[in-house]
């Protein structure tokens, strides 16, 4: 019997790769989509290539160009804020960048006769960035039965009412590479350590009485 086939959105951090290992672990053959969006680093990339290889998936970097900016992850104008000054949805929303990706993703779906996308989505321990919520994603389902030929693909998305720490854990029980994974949104060596980013990814770990190992 032929395995179901899925398709993963993996950006490199704990969340997408949570979602892979628990897809993989599902039973899915997994095909992975990374994205050079024109992020302000590539840091992120490396990390989404080292976890594809190393759960042994197929991946394609997919390259799209944002112009219109409109982010401090597009903006280098624009600085990272931290996450003690945010107020409201923060400059490092992306706008759209879920729907953006989620169109690639079912479309790549459809081509390879895949029955499901896995996004890492999480709406408890995030940045309050709209696209992150329940009811986007329900609305893109809809979508889905509406626009496409093969009308029956899922978009599921199972850390959606995780903390972080409880999506730690649960990569950790999955044996996920969580020290190859990244986090801050300002690149560079080490991770910041203030952005809205590090601080969540500080607090799952922190929670869990774990020390955070992650890999140069």
């Amino acid at each position: 019997m032929a395995r179901r086939k899925a398709v993963v959105l993996l950006s490199g951090g704990i969340d997408s790769t949570t979602t892979l290992f628990y897809a993989k672990q599902k039973g899915y053959k997994c095909h992975a989509l990374i994205f050079d969006y024109g992020q302000r680093h590539k840091r992120e990339l490396r990390s989404a290539v080292a976890v594809a290889k190393c759960a042994g998936i197929p991946y394609q970097i997919i390259k799209i160009s944002l112009p219109w900016k409109g982010s401090s992850l597009l903006d280098k104008k624009i600085n990272v804020p931290e996450r003690k000054k945010m107020k409201g949805i923060p400059s490092t929303y992306v706008p759209a960048r879920n729907a953006i990706f989620l169109s690639f993703a079912v479309s790549y779906a459809e081509a390879i006769g895949a029955e499901a996308v896995f996004i890492g989505a999480n709406a408890i321990d995030f940045s309050g960035y709209p696209d992150c919520r329940p009811d986007f994603y329900k609305a893109f389902q809809k979508v889905i039965r509406t626009g496409t030929k093969k009308r029956r693909i899922r978009i599921l998305t199972p850390l959606i009412n995780m903390s972080k720490a409880q999506i730690i854990a649960s990569g950790l029980k999955l044996k996920a590479p969580l020290k190859l994974t990244w986090s801050c949104y300002k690149g560079g060596k080490r991770p910041c350590g203030v952005c809205d980013s590090c601080k969540l990814r500080k607090k799952g770990f922190s929670q869990l009485g774990i020390h955070d190992i992650i890999s140069s």
